[in-house]
């Protein structure tokens, strides 16, 4: 019996964004079938991953005496790590570590990751063809949630520089919270470098209060965000695979 994939996500009022994530989850269990994936949150949204885990390894004892590994996973369906991988997360596994029948891990959160690079580039790519051809003086800004946690916009640069390298034009991270620079105030330092339109790409999973915010940060072109445009039939399923790639590699750990 293989471990239960806990996908946990940040949780949203935005019905887009809850479709969104509800359709990746789907595409995971297509793509591994007889896997059982269930999905969770660490805000706005119920059930809460601490709930949704103890249920997990609750259901897995006795079926899975004796066999090596953990019993649940929790993959963060989450583009970097932050305050909710390394607390909310990083908690509800500690908890139910502790408990008799509890043998739990958490794998790391989906970015950076080459796909999603890969991604951002489809996407910037789907925004030019929609507006026109981009101009070697348009600038390009990535907008990511952000997060007070160094390592995250540490992540976040990493994926700026594969953008650039595979767009062959600079990128210029930015951030919704919790680092520098905010979106708007990237959004502002470019327009005034340059005569040319400023780009952003959405580092974000989903429709919710990050992109509404990018929306109004004063970009000439948004581009869709990395799950996709809202209403898509599918998931990405360069997406459903890096949720594979994290969740494999926390049991094989």
């Amino acid at each position: 019996m293989s471990a239960t994939l806990i996908g946990t996500s940040h949780g949203t009022d935005d019905p887009a964004g809850q479709a969104a994530v509800r359709a990746l989850l789907d595409g995971v269990r297509v793509a591994r079938p007889g896997l059982d994936v269930r999905e969770a949150f660490v805000d706005v949204q119920q059930p809460e991953v601490g709930d949704v885990l103890a249920e997990a390894v609750r259901d897995a004892a006795g079926v899975r005496e004796g066999s090596a590994g953990p019993s649940a996973v929790v993959v963060p369906v989450l583009l970097s790590t932050g305050y909710h991988v390394r607390h909310d997360i990083a908690q509800a596994v500690s908890a139910v570590n502790a408990t008799a029948e509890g043998s739990a891990v958490a794998a790391e959160p989906l970015g950076p990751h080459p796909l999603l690079v890969d991604i951002l580039a489809d996407r910037y790519a789907a925004a030019e063809a929609a507006h026109g051809p981009f101009r070697p003086d348009d600038a390009v800004v990535l907008a990511a949630a952000g997060s007070s946690v160094a390592a995250a916009a540490t992540a976040v640069e990493e994926v700026a520089s594969g953008l650039a390298q595979r767009l062959g034009r600079p990128v210029t991270p930015s951030y919704g919270a919790g680092a520098e620079p905010r979106v708007p105030d990237a959004v502002a330092a470019a327009r005034a470098a340059t005569a040319g339109r400023v780009i952003v790409v959405s580092y974000l999973l989903a429709p919710g209060y990050f992109l509404d915010r990018v929306l109004e940060a004063g970009a000439d072109v948004v581009t869709d965000p990395v799950a996709g445009p809202a209403g898509a039939d599918k998931p990405d399923p360069r997406l459903v695979q890096v949720v594979l790639d994290r969740y494999d590699a926390a049991v094989s750990a």
